[in-house]
Formats: C-alpha cells, sequence, structure tokens
C-alpha cells in the first residue's frame, strides 16, 4: 500500500504535535518539521526534520532538499509564534518577526516544496481568528492580527494559483486553544481542536478550496 504522507510544521509541541500524533495513529506516515525536536515528536513521527527556520530562505530550501522524492499528500503550515503588541507600546521589531513567521514562513515553505505535492494533495494553514478584520472588535495583538490577516491572503492566493494543478488549500482557526503560546489559557484542549481541524481538512476539496474555517465548521469572515 502506497504510504500517505503528512509534512507539518512547528510539530515539537502543541497543536502541531497533537496533529502528528493524531496522523500517525491513524496510518500516516508523519514527517514532523520544527527547529526542535522533542521526546514526543520523535515517539509519534515516522520521520523528523529539526533545525527548520521557517524564516530563512536558507533553511527552507534544505528542507526541500531533504524532503526531495517524498509525495506529500499533507502540508500543514502549523509554525506560528504570537507576542503581545498594544498601541503605546509597540515593538516594531516584534511586529516584523511575527510577519515573517506566521505570514512569509507558510508561504515559502509552500512554494518551495509545492512541487512535491501531487494532484489531490492538500495544504492546511493554521491561521486564526484574530486574523478575520471584520471579527476584531477588542484591538491589540498589532502584529499577530496582522501576520495572520496577511496568510489568509496568502492562502486564498495560493488556492486559486495551485487550483488548476489539483491541489485544495484552506485557512484554519484551531480555537482558543490551551497551548504554550496561550500560556495554558484556552478554552479547548489540543485534543479537541485537532479533533475539528482534522475533520476540516478531510472535508477540504477543490469545490470550497481556499476558505477560511473554524475548526468547529463554520465558515469565517475574512
Amino acid at each position: 500500500m502506497k504510504k500517505r504522507v503528512v509534512v507539518i510544521t512547528g510539530a515539537n509541541r502543541g497543536i502541531g504535535l497533537e496533529l502528528a500524533q493524531h496522523y500517525s495513529h491513524v496510518g500516516r506516515y508523519v514527517i514532523g518539521v520544527c527547529r526542535q525536536t522533542s521526546g514526543e515528536l520523535e515517539a509519534a513521527a515516522a520521520r523528523v526534520i529539526e533545525h527548520v527556520d521557517v524564516t530563512s530562505g536558507e533553511s527552507v530550501a534544505r528542507l526541500a532538499g531533504a524532503l526531495a522524492g517524498e509525495r506529500i499528500d499533507l502540508l500543514i503550515n502549523n509554525a506560528g509564534l504570537l507576542q503581545e503588541n498594544e498601541l503605546g507600546c509597540i515593538d516594531f521589531d516584534s511586529l516584523r518577526i511575527q510577519m515573517e513567521v506566521n505570514a512569509y514562513g507558510p508561504l515559502r515553505v509552500t512554494e518551495a516544496l509545492m512541487s512535491l505535492i501531487p494532484v489531490g494533495g492538500k495544504i492546511a494553514n493554521i491561521s486564526s481568528v484574530l486574523g478575520s478584520i471584520a471579527r476584531n472588535d477588542f484591538g491589540a495583538r498589532y502584529g499577530y492580527r496582522a501576520s495572520k490577516a496577511a496568510l489568509n491572503a496568502f492562502g486564498k492566493s495560493l488556492s486559486v494559483d495551485l487550483k488548476p494543478r489539483g491541489i485544495a488549500v484552506a485557512q484554519l482557526h484551531p480555537g482558543y486553544v490551551q497551548t504554550g503560546m496561550t500560556k495554558g489559557s484556552g478554552e479547548i484542549t489540543t485534543t479537541e481542536s485537532v479533533e475539528g481541524l482534522t475533520a476540516r481538512i478531510a472535508a477540504l476539496n477543490l469545490q470550497n478550496t481556499g476558505s477560511f474555517w473554524h475548526q468547529r465548521g463554520e465558515l469565517l469572515p475574512w
């Protein structure tokens, strides 16, 4: 039987690790990509590629080289960064690095790996409802919001450009999840989040490509 390959960035902890564990459990060949591996990821993934910095073109080129010859059925751009920025004390270097990690990073990885994704392949970008301009009702988090809004724009363009190649793309909000990023203050567990995320990925096709979904199943406004 042909192996079904899932590549996940930021796979060493949090949602990325939970995704790796899920897809491994259902029989996928999981390749975990991260800056620094973890024991949990080593146990879950069939293969781990560490020391990957999604903000570096050179680093992502090495990742593409390491994956040469693979057929990637599902690419999950999960690596992300949240830093607080409020009006009156905005750190513009913080805004820049969040844009590099959260927006440019997924685009850089996708461009480097898209030749390995076959007809019928899928790309899932882990976005956030905080990237929705229409749903912004409490301000702040300037860098995170802007970077996720940019990711949504990139993802929508990717869906248009890759549709003729038979590749579907989704932007997915994982919910407010109890992870290190949220300092454990989320409303749902990583397991609950991943149950929804994987259901949305399973339902992704060329008819709904380009959409922005909550993990619960509702379409989110841009």
